[in-house]
C-alpha cells in the first residue's frame, strides 16, 4: 500500500499519463536517448532477475526481455495508469507491480529480496525522493549485482537554447533533470564498498551511471 506522500505523487503521475501514456512511446523516442545503451550495459548472466524501476509503459522491459531471453523480468511504477500500458504490452512475460521507489520491499512484491540488475531509465528526474529512491534501488542488489541509471543532463554540448527549451519542455511533466547524480552514486558505493563510475551520453544530452555492488 502506498503512503500518504506516494498516494499524491502517484496521483499527480497518474493525471500526466493517462492520457499520455497512448501515446508515450512513440513520442518518447525521440528524446528519450540512452535508453538501449543502457539496456546493452546490463549484460545479465543467464538465469539472472532484472528489475526495473519507474518502469513506465513497459517499452524497455520489453526490449530487455527480448535481448536477455533467459533471464526474468521485473517491472514496478508508482502509476496504475502507466502500469495499464505495461500490463498490455508484457503480457505475462513480465512481473509488475505498484509500489513507491523510495518505499517498497521486492520480497513483498515479487517473492524476491534480490536482484542481479536494477536500472532506473529516465525516473529519476520524476522522483522527488530521488536519492532515496537510488539507494532503494542499490539495497535490493544481489551481491555482484549492478545498479543503472540513465537520465537526462546538464546540455553542455549542445546551444544555450537548446537546453532552455528542452527543459521548458521537461517541466511541463514535472521532469527536473538531476545534476548531482554522479556525487551521489558514488556516496552510496563509497558507504557500502561498493564501486561507481559516470559519464556523459550524446555531448551532455544524458547521463549514465552505474554502481557495482561487491561479491
Amino acid at each position: 500500500m502506498l503512503d500518504t506522500g506516494a498516494n499524491s505523487h502517484a496521483d499527480l503521475m497518474n493525471q500526466t499519463y493517462r492520457h499520455q501514456r497512448l501515446i508515450y512511446d512513440l513520442s518518447r523516442k525521440y528524446y528519450l536517448f540512452g535508453r538501449d545503451h543502457l539496456i546493452a550495459g546490463l549484460a545479465p548472466e543467464e538465469g539472472s532477475h532484472v528489475l526495473e524501476i519507474a518502469c513506465g509503459t513497459g517499452r524497455n522491459l520489453q526490449v530487455a526481455a527480448q535481448k536477455y531471453p533467459h533471464c526474468a523480468f521485473y517491472g514496478l511504477d508508482i502509476s496504475s495508469e502507466m502500469l495499464r500500458s505495461a500490463q498490455d504490452k508484457l503480457g505475462e512475460k513480465v512481473q509488475l507491480a505498484q509500489a513507491d521507489a523510495c518505499h517498497f520491499d521486492g520480497a513483498d512484491l515479487f517473492n524476491r529480496p534480490h536482484f542481479d540488475r536494477v536500472f532506473i531509465s529516465y525516473g529519476i528526474s520524476m522522483i522527488p525522493e530521488w536519492e532515496a529512491a537510488l539507494s532503494m534501488a542499490f539495497a535490493h542488489l544481489a551481491p555482484g549485482g549492478e545498479l543503472h541509471v540513465v537520465d537526462f543532463s546538464d546540455q553542455h554540448g549542445w546551444p544555450r537554447w537548446f537546453g532552455a527549451a528542452l527543459n521548458k519542455w521537461l517541466r511541463k511533466f514535472h521532469v527536473s533533470p538531476r545534476m548531482s547524480l554522479a556525487p551521489v552514486l558514488s556516496e552510496i558505493a563509497r558507504g557500502a564498498g561498493a564501486s561507481a563510475r559516470h559519464h556523459q551520453l550524446y555531448r551532455g544530452y544524458a547521463q549514465y551511471g552505474v554502481v557495482e555492488k561487491r561479491r
